[in-house]
């Protein structure tokens, strides 16, 4: 069985979005603004999808 993880990271995005590494990483830096979070705390992979306004479901299949 394969591991499951908590934290989406730029690569995941770019592979969600199509978009680039840069807008990833942006997008993060977005989330995190918007959540109130620290610089060194992480997003989870329920936050961005919450944030996106898509199915967690989806985006797992997507993922994993």
């Amino acid at each position: 069985m394969k591991e499951k993880r908590l934290v989406i990271y730029p690569k995941d995005i770019m592979l969600i979005t199509g978009r680039s590494e840069r807008y990833s990483r942006y997008l993060i830096q977005r989330i995190k603004k918007h959540l109130g979070k620290a610089e060194h705390q992480v997003v989870s992979i329920s936050e961005f999808c919450t944030y996106m306004g898509l199915s967690l479901d989806e985006i797992l299949l997507i993922i994993y």
